[in-house]
């Protein structure tokens, strides 16, 4: 083999290794992303308190009656936005979303915290588009595959997944996450 051919399977394979965490981390986060309006892996709750207030009619509420309504009920949260739906008034501010039945009054205090690590790499998976989610679905089990396979190549000799492999694999895993550490 010529020296040059050696040097580009060298560079292919060592690539190939270091990338092989980063392939995984997109696509894990990427499939995660996806199915975001049935599961909520961005964040998960710390405390939910059930609540009974009197509301105003439905055409009363506004912006400013629901910042300060989440301010009366002791929310010392950032103020994001507030929605009146199918007779639900749903205030969402930085870690605390209100919900209460605007006929009852009844609801309750939702806190919660982002994931580490998963709510960041979300933010790079926005897409509603029907298509892009199944087709990214695909992409990224593709990806798992081809990483996985491509590490088990190489079956002999000092260049081996298990003998080398493996330790650029690690440090392509903890690459993102310092990236992440620095985004956060």
């Amino acid at each position: 083999m010529k020296k040059r051919d050696k040097n580009i399977r060298s560079i292919h394979r060592d690539f190939g290794y270091f990338y092989l965490g980063l392939i995984i981390s997109f696509a894990f986060s990427g499939i995660l992303m996806n199915h975001r309006e049935s599961w909520h892996p961005e964040k998960y709750t710390t405390e939910t308190k059930a609540i009974t207030v009197k509301l105003p009619s439905e055409d009363d509420i506004n912006e400013k009656y629901a910042e300060n309504l989440a301010k009366e009920l002791g929310v010392k949260d950032k103020f994001r936005r507030y929605n009146v739906k199918k007779g639900e008034l749903r205030i969402s501010l930085e870690n605390t979303d209100i919900e209460i039945d605007v006929e009852t009054g009844k609801g309750e205090i939702i806190s919660f915290l982002k994931t580490p690590l998963i709510s960041q790499t979300m933010k790079l998976h926005k897409s509603t588009s029907n298509w892009w989610i199944y087709y990214s679905d695909i992409f990224g089990l593709s990806l798992i595959t081809i990483a996985v396979t491509g590490a088990m190549m190489i079956t002999a000799g000092k260049h081996t997944f298990k003998r080398r492999g493996w330790k650029l694999a690690l440090a392509g895993i903890i690459f993102p996450l310092i990236f992440l550490l620095f985004l956060a």
